[in-house]
């Protein structure tokens, strides 16, 4: 497989291990009426992020590559509200990236992990689709 392909796994690791760290921050600091409710969110959320990390090492590992440990820039601070408004920042680009990278995965001729970069893909939309509930964002 190419190193293109492996670099942009990696990338897509890095945001995945950032992600970890900031909704487990989130989960730990979140206060307020609403919280409750709101730090379970982040906590399942988090664990699912961990599963994208180790799918992207475990394939990352495959193709040749050796998964990343470094961690992308974490959102900190403020109220619950803003730390909801900086999940959905983190997934709507998530979002973005994973559709670029499952383009590249197809140039690639890697079926693979198209299809699991698409599965992943899904479960980000349906994690920006809570905030966006959450957030009562409008589309």
């Amino acid at each position: 497989m190419s190193q293109k392909l492996i670099d942009a796994l990696n990338k897509d690791r890095e945001d995945e291990l950032s992600a970890i760290v900031q909704y487990m921050k989130h989960h730990y600091e979140g206060e307020g009426m609403e919280s409750p409710e709101i730090i379970d969110i982040e906590k399942d959320i988090a664990i699912a992020e961990m599963r994208h990390a180790e799918k992207l090492g475990e394939r990352i590992n495959y193709l040749g590559g050796i998964p990343t440990k470094k961690v992308s820039p974490i959102a900190e601070g403020g109220d619950l509200k803003k730390m909801i408004q900086d999940d959905l920042a983190k997934e709507n680009a998530a979002i973005r990236q994973y559709k670029e990278h499952i383009k590249l995965a197809m140039e690639e001729g890697d079926p693979t992990t198209r299809l699991m970069l698409e599965e992943i893909l899904k479960e980000e939309e349906d994690h920006a689709n809570t905030w966006e509930t959450v957030l009562e964002v409008k589309k």
